[in-house]
């Protein structure tokens, strides 16, 4: 078996490739929008090469870096695919249908070593890397599951934190918004991050796509007990970066707020929050938080929710209340831990709740 991810290569990657093989190079380009023009992971269907050369590239490549390991489909049609790597360790997408939109939640790393105490991938630890190739395998078997549709926009906030594997995270990027790739454009693909300051600089000056902050507390010191990144990059080291971020002027940065009862969701950090934001154009997503085992947190009431968006809306801050997508499969905000079927962990009483929420707060 190979050890070469055909979807590692970018456009460059092949050019050099076919040179060094004595291939046209106009080929390279024909390889290229095969793979991710028309989401093709069979070389033998490549049908405008030579068989030579499709016998070539199918003995030169792996071409199935991610093997399905299961599905899931929640009651609200979004679908957790579970895939496992070629050393047999598992990770999760999330495909989410929207009325004009089909999201791709995807992942960067296998687990995650930024610990928030929030996020069951957190509990894994970090396991490894994902490389550009095992990104962009998730965006095929994505598009290939979809079969007619497509997937229109990518989140990276799957399992893992994308700037701390910045550069297979970037090169993946800039293949998804190649006009001659994937054809996204930047303002449809979105990097979360918990506050790695210096990669949030660096990004900004590489390639600014859409940037969304894990920010769950506007307070310097609850936010450290949240999440552990916030020791070493505070929320005033943050916010400079932000400033300096070329965010564009339409969409500006998201900031991803769970609300969880009694740790952050009084008005005076409403308060804080209106203040953190202040200079930047920000859209607030409230998030009431998903549970799971061994984490003793709840989901806000519907009246601190309310009281809390209504705080921010009358001082002009957009702050939509978003009910996670997939939460009777394990796949909302938090809960990707790569689970199988029998190993889910939401109670049904609780899940049965949360939808009766849902329909009274307006997402």
């Amino acid at each position: 078996m190979s050890t070469s991810i055909a979807f590692d290569l970018s456009l460059f990657d092949w050019e050099e490739w076919v040179e060094r093989e004595s291939i046209p190079k106009y080929r390279a380009l024909q390889i290229y929008q095969w793979i991710f023009q028309r989401n093709n992971s069979d070389p033998a269907s490549f049908s405008n090469l030579p068989l030579s050369l499709r016998n070539k590239l199918a003995a030169s490549f792996c071409w199935e870096p991610l093997e399905l390991d299961s599905k899931l489909q929640s009651e609200d049609l979004s679908h957790k695919l579970l895939l496992k790597t070629r050393d047999n360790l598992l990770i999760e997408l999330v495909i989410m249908p929207y009325e004009n939109r089909t999201t791709l939640c995807l992942s960067s790393q296998v687990g995650c070593k930024m610990g928030c105490t929030f996020c069951q991938t957190g509990k894994m630890g970090l396991k490894r890397n994902l490389s550009s190739g095992e990104i962009l395998a998730q965006l095929l078997i994505a598009n290939q599951f979809l079969k007619e549709d497509r997937v229109t926009n990518v989140v990276f906030m799957g399992m893992g934190e994308p700037l701390d594997n910045y550069d297979a995270v970037t090169r993946a990027c800039r293949v998804m918004i190649d006009p001659e790739g994937g054809a996204l454009s930047k303002s449809r693909v979105t990097i979360s991050t918990s506050g790695l300051v210096p990669e949030i600089r660096k990004l900004g000056r590489d390639l600014p796509v859409r940037l969304a902050i894990s920010l769950h507390n506007p307070d310097n010191e609850k936010r450290s007990k949240l999440m552990p990144i916030n020791r070493k990059y505070g929320l005033d080291e943050l916010k400079k970066a932000l400033l300096d971020y070329p965010a564009s002027p339409r969409h500006g940065i998201t900031f991803e707020y769970v609300m969880i009862e009694g740790v952050n969701d009084s008005l005076g950090e409403a308060k804080k929050l209106v203040h953190f934001l202040h200079g930047l154009k920000a859209k607030v997503n409230l998030i009431p938080v998903n549970t799971f085992p061994g984490v003793a947190m709840s989901a806000s009431s519907e009246e601190r929710i309310r009281a809390f968006q209504a705080y921010l809306s009358k001082r002009s801050i957009p702050a939509p209340v978003r009910y996670s997508k997939g939460q009777d499969i394990s796949s909302g905000c938090g809960q990707l831990a790569a689970k199988r079927e029998g190993e889910l962990d939401l109670d049904p009483r609780e899940l049965h709740r949360e939808r009766r929420r849902s329909k009274k707060i307006a997402l």
